[in-house]
């Protein structure tokens, strides 16, 4: 009867936790980002419907062309993103819990001077030495967005409470179990905000990845300067931006979603 009692204790106990934690996440709030964007996208293709477009703008602002170009940019973007995540998670796992100092300043440093050089001139560059194209691009971005989630790796285990690591310890724990069950997912919040800013960033500079012709929206902003097409120009510009809020809005579901309740 006990084992009975305390199971349907347990069953009422995690029913009530996911209705709270559903009545949390599905909020008006979580689509007011979606909606904005929706409304940003109606109006800009309200404003080009009305427009005389020539022969040039026709060529580029046409639904085909679009949908390639927006397909080439969230590939490359999500592509950097992914890369980053598998080796710089692990890495800033390595780091923080190293005694090596030696270690630390070495891969922080490197990973500094990829945040603080110009995207510009990381993709020139490499296209310079290697060669151009969508691999050399995506290099690029997992160079230059390396950063943030090696960096909040790093603090998000670091963070976690000596007193926590303790009691594991003295229950039993090996370090590997301290690491897999009680570290890494405290660090969970902390990590997911570095791998969203990592996608924020990888959205952004991939708009320079058309001077190597590796595609995305870049192509679009880039001949809408130097053709003086601003209509192309100005829907290029539109799209990166919204693209980027979605995801971000995105990451943002996912970061709550996957976060262990009661952190």
């Amino acid at each position: 009867m006990t084992v009975t009692t305390e199971t349907q204790f347990l069953a009422t106990v995690s029913a009530t936790d996911a209705s709270a934690f559903h009545q949390r996440f599905w909020t008006w709030k979580r689509f007011v980002t979606p909606l904005v964007v929706v409304v940003i996208l109606a109006g800009l293709l309200a404003w080009v419907s009305v427009l005389q477009l020539d022969s040039i703008e026709e060529r580029t602002l046409n639904w085909p062309y679009i949908v390639l170009r927006v397909r080439e940019h969230l590939l490359l973007a999500v592509s950097a993103s992914g890369l980053v995540a598998v080796l710089a998670i692990p890495l800033g796992t390595v780091l923080a819990k190293t005694k090596s100092k030696i270690l630390k300043g070495v891969v922080l440093t490197l990973a500094n001077i990829g945040q603080a050089t110009p995207a510009v001139g990381v993709v020139i560059l490499l296209a310079i030495v290697w060669q151009t194209g969508f691999t050399t691009a995506l290099t690029a971005l997992v160079i230059y967005a390396f950063l943030p989630v090696l960096r909040n790796t790093m603090i998000g285990i670091q963070q976690v409470d000596v007193s926590v690591r303790e009691s594991a310890r003295g229950m039993g724990m090996t370090p590997r179990q301290v690491l897999f069950r009680i570290e890494l997912p405290l660090a969970v919040p902390v990590i997911l905000a570095g791998l969203r800013t990592a996608l924020v960033f990888a959205v952004g500079v991939a708009t320079i990845a058309t001077f190597i012709n590796a595609g995305g929206l870049g192509d679009m902003i880039v001949n809408g300067l130097k053709l003086q097409r601003y209509p192309v120009l100005v829907v290029g510009a539109v799209l990166v931006a919204c693209i980027a809020l979605l995801i971000d809005w995105v990451a943002s579901l996912a970061e709550d979603f996957l976060t262990p309740r009661g952190v």
